[in-house]
């Protein structure tokens, strides 16, 4: 059934107007009066609605049934990374938003190739966001991950060394700790905030800094990995979804 994100409060027998987005993407697919969509808000689950009348810019819809669905993954997990170039930012919002992340933090860091500043990273910041609902829409997720503004890492490490998550940083140095065995020996609910480089991973001493804002350094084996598979490997093993 084709589901679309409606950031508005939503109740049994409700009649609204859907967002332009969703109303847009309705059109899109030619759907018709008296067919059934779901939609989410994401408050948590979903719900089943009737479509009741077509304009040319705007879809009328009334608000059937709740279904109290989750799909969100048991641990709350949270990324941070250096931006990836190109698309493969769009990318990895859309896979980690499958996967079940919970949060994104595009950071500039050392190597970073991708520099964004002002409305251009606002611009970005948007985009991003509807990547996520977009990948929402697709899977099944109710609960819409928040990309947040582009940061600078040390800043942003200032910030991240007072959360009581678990606190991991993607490395390739000796004596990481490979991240399946941290995962088995922590509780299974607590959050859990990844750090992961750009292109050329992060400098010494941005992981140096890392460490001391209390990250463990972590491995996920002896092969080294693209920036985004890196960070999604990670996901994967931390949702349990892998």
């Amino acid at each position: 059934m084709p589901r679309y994100f409606c950031p508005l409060p939503l109740g049994e027998g409700a009649e609204l107007a859907l967002p332009a987005a969703a109303a847009r993407h309705v059109q899109v697919l030619r759907h018709q009066p008296g067919q059934t969509i779901t939609l989410f808000n994401g408050q948590g689950g979903q719900w089943q609605a009737t479509i009741l009348a077509m304009g040319r810019n705007d879809v009328q819809v009334r608000v059937d049934r709740y279904e109290p669905v989750e799909r969100e993954p048991a641990r709350p997990v949270h990324l941070a990374l250096g931006m990836p170039a190109n698309e493969r930012m769009d990318w990895l919002v859309e896979k980690a938003t499958e996967l079940g992340v919970t949060s994104l933090q595009p950071l500039h860091t050392a190597h970073s190739v991708l520099r964004l500043s002002g409305e251009r990273a606002s611009k970005k910041q948007a985009h991003w966001q509807q990547v996520a609902v977009a990948a929402c829409e697709q899977c099944g997720g109710n609960r819409v991950p928040m990309v947040q503004p582009v940061g600078n890492l040390a800043s942003w490490l200032t910030e991240a060394s007072d959360t009581h998550h678990l606190r991991c940083v993607l490395s390739l140095a000796a004596g990481s700790r490979p991240l399946a065995q941290l995962l088995r020996d922590s509780a299974p609910s607590r959050p859990i905030l990844f750090l992961a480089g750009p292109e050329g991973g992060l400098s010494a001493a941005e992981e140096a800094h890392a460490m001391d804002a209390g990250f463990v350094p972590v491995s996920l084996g002896t092969r080294v990995l693209r920036a985004e598979t890196a960070a999604l490997a990670a996901l994967a093993l931390a949702t349990g979804l892998n």
